[in-house]
């Protein structure tokens, strides 16, 4: 009785009588990863052509997935990628997707100074506005690696949410030194890198797995997220997901999820928008109140 009632109140803050939400994301980080990791890679011609394999042919794919399903998605798109990849980013941005922010070249923020990752997020804003006129309001740290200085960089420039922090099953509002903004929360478990991401050498142990698996492992997540009232983030790599498979299997669960109808499907940008009205409504810092 008490788990129902709460599943009530959980579901009532979200629009639409929802129940939970759920947001599919696409890293297009296409070769800024690897090159961030070792910039010799670039001399690696078959590694690059698997990093290329995203912006070529993976995100094609899923944009025709969203397209047929009326769905829009947001995507983190790296200045490099950008640059690298201009007409790419601009179907994404001409099909109605969100564009946001994850670095310039994938950098990793550990152990950088404030000034550094100033000028990361600097060029990836100045990349993003050259290439497809976007100003994002959303940031997702490199590798998901923060540091004491990114929520409150983040907040001085402006963005309205950021998604890299691993601490809650709901959105909440951050105070900082410079400002407030909305961290919604990430799981390693919906990460497709940890999934198929395999390179020899580079990454992965070499255990890649079952498409159908995965979308098994993913469906059994959301049932989870939608009987907390809660919010669902998929974090997926057109490099991997992207590959025909893959995508197949992404798309025959994202039919499972629309079908059982309990799950707002929206951009990040959009659940950033509803947690700072929730928190407005209620006067706490999380969307749930807690």
């Amino acid at each position: 009785m008490h788990q129902d009632s709460r599943q009530h109140t959980e579901a009532s803050l979200w629009p639409g009588g929802f129940q939970g939400a759920l947001a599919l994301t696409f890293d297009v980080d296409a070769e800024s990863v690897m090159l961030a990791a070792d910039p010799a890679h670039a001399e690696r011609a078959s590694l690059m052509s698997h990093q290329r394999y995203g912006p070529s042919a993976g995100v094609p794919r899923i944009l025709r997935i969203l397209a047929q399903r009326n769905l829009h998605a947001t995507f983190f798109v790296p200045g490099y990628t950008a640059e690298q990849h201009p007409g790419v980013v601009a179907a994404v941005r001409a099909a109605g997707h969100e564009i946001a922010h994850h670095g310039y070249l994938h950098e990793l923020l550990t152990g950088k100074s404030e000034a550094a990752e100033r000028e990361y997020l600097e060029r990836g804003l100045q990349a993003l506005d050259q290439v497809v006129g976007v100003r994002p309001a959303g940031y997702r740290a490199p590798w998901w690696e923060t540091t004491p200085h990114t929520l409150a960089l983040l907040a001085e420039y402006g963005f309205s949410y950021d998604s890299s922090l691993f601490d809650a099953d709901l959105p909440s509002l951050r105070q900082t030194p410079r400002g407030q903004i909305v961290e919604i929360p990430v799981s390693w478990a919906l990460d497709d890198w940890e999934k198929y991401a395999f390179w020899p050498g580079v990454t992965g142990s070499g255990t890649i797995e079952r498409p159908s698996d995965v979308a098994d492992h993913w469906w059994e997540e959301v049932l989870a997220y939608e009987e907390e009232g809660a919010c669902c983030v998929l974090t997926m790599h057109p490099f991997l997901s992207g590959r025909p498979a893959r995508a197949k299997a992404l798309a025959s669960l994202i039919d499972r999820i629309t079908e059982r109808g309990r799950m707002w499907v929206a951009t990040m940008g959009e659940i950033a928008e509803r947690a700072r009205a929730a928190a407005a409504e209620t006067g706490t810092a999380s969307i749930g109140g807690h």
